[in-house]
């Protein structure tokens, strides 16, 4: 895998809010539900959030800068430990040390130089050995309890209707396997889904997890705020002058707005509880009205409001100086 300071495109140097904010532009530009024609567009996207998950977290980004894990997360191999340039080892090509093995126990001559000393002096002592035939050690190598990161994670993008109501919703995975994912009621943006058990694979450890990470989409005409909801609201001239009912969509059903007469465009009103869930209750919507003009020309209206200005002149800019 690539270097993940590289895949995000920001210096070693860079701190967790540019690393962030190159992640969210990243992920937005290349997420696979806005490349639906790009086929490399899930492997791209796949590789910006594994970088992510190196750098983007403290303690992982301090270990990749340590070398003690790789690109991919796991685990680089350290080498031995006690290692050193004594008696019992010397400089191989490369600055490696050598050893030279020999089995069973300190024969004569042999002094400290035998296979169980060098291991001993490793492994300290008896540490990593059990008694095998003969009651000569065998030695086994301790990982030291390091764990393997076997966690997915992948992003799924709900409409504003999904994210209230819930429903079921198919993933694909970086793997390309692909699943029915239950939507739970009321997910927000940022909210993570766990499976247990559906990550990545690897012998001698159980199973990751797989991480969803929701994003709800911009809808066609509501705007989201926290709980609350914002619609803007067309309404003809002569509704406006007249004032009457006006029917307004809600996340239910559609429910009628009593326009009073000489309404200005840019009045708001509240209808409560019509937003979304949250924790005791529900958010409100808010209606703000837009006048609208027809489309084209028309000669009737415009002799109308001539003789309308002429007869009533108003300005309503007097306050702005």
């Amino acid at each position: 895998m690539r270097d993940p300071y590289e895949v995000l495109g920001v210096p070693r140097s860079a701190n967790a809010a540019a690393i962030k904010s190159a992640y969210r532009k990243l992920a937005k530009k290349h997420h696979p539900d806005s490349n639906k024609g790009d086929p490399k567009a899930a492997d791209r996207f796949s590789e910006i959030n594994s970088a992510n998950e190196i750098i983007g977290d403290e303690d992982k980004r301090k270990q990749f800068d340590r070398g003690e894990i790789g690109a991919d997360g796991k685990p680089r191999f350290q080498g031995f430990p006690g290692g050193g340039g004594g008696p019992r080892g010397r400089a191989g090509p490369g600055g490696f040390e050598s050893y030279t093995f020999r089995g069973g126990g300190a024969g004569p001559g042999q002094g400290a130089g035998g296979f169980e000393d060098i291991l001993n002096s490793m492994f300290g002592g008896t540490r990593g050995a059990r008694p095998g035939a003969g009651g000569s050690p065998q030695f086994e190598f301790d990982t030291g309890g390091i764990g393997v990161d076997l966690d997915l994670n992948v992003a799924m993008t709900v409409s504003l209707e999904e994210s209230v109501q819930g429903g079921e919703k198919r993933v694909r995975l970086p793997t390309g396997k692909e699943l029915n994912v239950k939507i739970p009621v009321g997910v927000v943006s940022g909210q993570q889904i766990r499976l247990k058990g559906q990550g990545e694979t690897a012998p001698g450890h159980p199973p990751g997890d797989l991480l969803i990470t929701i994003t709800v989409a911009p809808h066609s005409f509501f705007k989201i705020e926290g709980a609350d909801l914002r619609i803007d609201l067309p309404v003809t001239l002569y509704e406006a002058v007249l004032g009457g009912k006006v029917r307004v969509p809600t996340l239910g059903n559609a429910v009628e707005l009593s326009v009073p007469k000489n309404i200005s465009s840019g009045r708001t009103f509240r209808l409560k509880g019509k937003g979304l869930p949250k924790a005791g209750g529900t958010g409100d919507l808010f209606v703000t009205v837009r006048i609208m003009l027809p489309d084209g020309n028309d000669a009737e209206l415009e002799a109308l409001m001539e003789k309308w200005r002429d007869q009533h002149p108003y300005n309503p800019r007097s306050g702005l100086g």
